[in-house]
């Protein structure tokens, strides 16, 4: 077994250093979306979700400050984390990008409290919004889970910059 140098600050280190660093860690791939109360929806791809209590079922997810829906999800008053499929990079893509509609031709059906649920997505976890948090240049929102279904599929994960299959 090769032995690594140790993991110590990189004399050049700089945002750009940083993300590099970042990249080297695997994510799921989810999109966040929701349906507002005047009846607009929004959406956004996000890989900074993350369990964080069981009892009460609690998770995270982050997003920047400065993002074009922050007003969005500010105000909406539930949402849905869509886990996706490794057959779901283009929509993932699509949620990521600037749009007028990204919900134009993509399948959903409305959950119980009336939040998008995507088709296609391996799991999704139907939140109210329980708080948030303002860290550095993010938005830390936790939500408290009321319901969840999942699909034993491949997921889509990122890693170095780039989409993969998680078995």
């Amino acid at each position: 077994m090769q032995a690594h140098p140790p993991c110590a600050p990189s004399a050049d280190f700089d945002s750009h250093y940083f993300r590099k660093a970042l990249s080297q860690f695997a994510t799921g791939v989810t999109i966040v979306t929701a349906a507002l109360p005047d009846g607009r929806l929004a959406g956004v791809t996000i890989n900074s979700f993350s369990s964080v209590s069981l009892d009460p079922p609690l998770v995270l997810w982050s997003l920047a400050r400065t993002a074009g829906s922050m007003a969005a999800f500010e105000q909406a008053e539930g949402y849905v984390i869509n886990v996706l499929a490794d057959t779901q990079a283009a929509l993932a893509q699509r949620f990521a990008r600037p749009s007028e509609d990204r919900f134009e031709q993509v399948g959903f059906t409305p959950s119980a409290h009336g939040q998008p649920v995507l088709d296609g997505a391996v799991a999704c976890f139907e939140c109210r919004p329980r708080s948030r948090y303002v860290e550095g240049d993010h938005v830390i929102f936790v939500g408290a889970v009321e319901r969840c279904q999942f699909h034993p599929h491949r997921a889509l994960g990122f890693h170095r910059g780039r989409f993969i299959a998680l078995s």
